[in-house]
Order: C-alpha cells, then structure tokens, then sequence
C-alpha cells in the first residue's frame, strides 16, 4: 500500500491519480490537465496516470492499474512512465482527478458511479456525484435568469414555433461538447426539420435550441472558477465564417475582463458551485448570457494565465491540499 500523505504541517505532499486521456496524444501548450500536473511536481507531490475505462470494482474497493508519471514541458517528449501498480482509490492516494474528455456518455456517468464509492475516503475533484447531476446543458437551467431564451425539446412543432417566434436559432445536442454538432438556423432557413430529424436519429435524448446570439461575433467569455470564486477569464472569437468560438473548433483566445453582469453571475453561482464539491468549473458567457457551466473536464487556464500572469494550476492545488488536510 502507498503511504498518504500527514494531514498536518507543511509542505503536504500528496499521492495523486490522475484519471485523464492517453496522456500521449494532448496538446501540451494548452491542456489544463497538463499544466495542473506540471505545477503539482515542485510541490512535491506524487502523480499516477490512468484512464477510465481501467476502472474496477471488487469486494467494496476501486481499483485501477496506474502508472507513476513525471511530465515536462517538452514537445515529444512530455511525459515519462515510472512504476505501475494497481492502485485502491480509497486507501493509496490522497485526491483522484477526475479528468476525461466528454462525451457525457453511460460510460462517464459509470465512472462517477465508481468513484462516488470511494469519495469519502479520497478526495475526488470535481465531485462525481456532483459531476453526475450537473450535465452542463441541464444544470445552467438553474440559473434561466441569466441565460438566453432556451427551449430543450425531441419535437419538430416546438422547435418551429421558437425558431418562428426568436427568428434565428443554434441547435445543439445536450450531451456535446468542445462545439461539436452546433447548427445555426437562420431567419429563412429551412433546414430545421432535417435536423431535427438527424438529432433524432443520433441521440436519444432531446437537443437544446437557443435564441441566437448575433454578438458570438464578439465573443464567447470562459470564466473559471476555482472552488466558486473566479480565477480569471478568456475572450474566445470564432474563425471568420464560424459561430462556434471552442478553441478546439479553431477559435482564438483573447485577453478580457469581468463585466459587472459577468461578476453578478459568478456571485449567484458561486457558492453552489463550492456546496457540490465542484473545484474546477469553467462558464462561458456570450453578450451577457449565461449558456453552459462545464463541470466535467473545464479547460481555458493556460490561455487565462497567459494573459493575466496569473498561476490558476497553482490556485486548484493549494485549495486540493486544503480540502485534504481538512478531511484529516
């Protein structure tokens, strides 16, 4: 068994696992796993890579066969591999990552379920639980009042009277993610009923139509924010031609500050978002509307301290060895 870390005194020096992506294929000039790793190490702490699907479950332990792993900011060559080991969750390490890409599919949603059983024992960020129960297309409609009209239906008839009544419109699958599937219907456009079809067709679930926002033009904000309290944020304009302004759609991230609207928007949610146990969690906001709170894997700080000269990995690991210590 690996030791954990004292719970007193300082530095604390933690067991880490990080349930991520292959480690291999991410863009290390901008993903925020990666940079949280790359500040955890001069801390002092110990880190461990695996991936979802090595999840299991036995005789009430969790398991996963985990690799010690030492990441550098090196093209090529940014990781290397040190022992293996199968590691129980709920007794080797001090805080599990939860860090996977979307899709929030029944495969993600099986990888909250596992870890739910060992968050009383090991810190898991973001919550799995709160994970599990704030998609983040369902979840934002606790907070309408700030969002955009929205109508989130399977049905042609509601979708033709909201495109009818708010002129243009973007439909989006719930469940997507980094701007995939995003379609903006125009004024006389008529492929409505063909994509209701299609969404149909792909997805079980219903899909989500939103009055379109002519001022994407300008940008869509991400605003971080680390146990309920902004950290920073980044404007994001789409490439000429585009709605969409996801980095990984090819929009371009552009320094920016907190609107009074803005500020009122992370004051209402802010406090929610620290009672669920979500550290990590990355908003985004077009002309004022609130449109998603991302919740499962939130990126946008390297971006964010690049501009700002801020250190938000530093921020998410001083409030991970907090919540650690206060477990005791």
């Amino acid at each position: 068994m690996l030791r954990r870390a004292p719970r007193e005194g300082t530095p604390m020096t933690l067991n880490i696992a990080v349930q991520m992506d292959p480690i291999e294929t991410i863009n290390i000039a901008g993903d925020s796993t990666f940079a949280i790793m790359l500040a955890a190490q001069p801390r002092g702490h110990r880190l461990w890579h695996y991936q979802a699907g090595d999840l299991s479950y036995r005789d009430g332990r969790v398991t996963a066969p985990a690799r010690e792993i030492r990441v550098q900011r090196v093209a090529g060559d940014h990781f290397s591999f040190g022992e293996a080991k199968t590691l129980d969750l709920g007794a080797d390490v001090d805080a599990v990552l939860m860090r996977q890409d979307p899709p929030f599919d029944l495969a993600y949603i099986t990888a909250t379920h596992l870890l739910e059983r060992i968050a009383d024992k090991t810190l898991v960020v973001n919550d799995p639980a709160s994970v599990r129960n704030a998609p983040e297309k369902l979840f934002v409609l606790d907070y309408a009042r700030f969002m955009p009209p929205t109508l989130i239906t399977r049905r042609l008839d509601e979708a033709r009277a909201f495109h009818a009544e708010h002129k243009e419109v973007v439909v989006k699958p719930l469940y997507g993610n980094a701007g995939s599937a995003v379609f903006h219907v125009g004024r006389n456009d008529a492929n409505l009923a063909a994509l209701t079809e299609l969404f149909g067709q792909v997805w079980r679930e219903p899909f989500m139509v939103q009055a379109f926002l002519p001022d994407v033009a300008k940008g869509d904000k991400r605003i971080v924010l680390v146990d309920g309290v902004p950290a920073g944020a980044i404007n994001r304009l789409p490439k000429d031609g585009e709605i969409r302004s996801n980095l990984a759609a090819g929009g371009s991230a552009h320094a920016t500050d907190l609107t009074p609207r803005e500020a009122e928007i992370c004051a209402a949610l802010g406090p929610e978002l620290a009672r669920r146990g979500l550290l990590f969690v990355g908003i985004d906001v077009i002309a004022g509307y609130l449109t998603e709170i991302n919740v499962t894997s939130p990126t946008g700080i390297v971006a964010i301290d690049r501009f700002n000269g801020t250190d938000t990995p530093t921020l998410i690991l001083e409030r991970i060895e907090e919540k650690v210590k206060m477990r005791g």
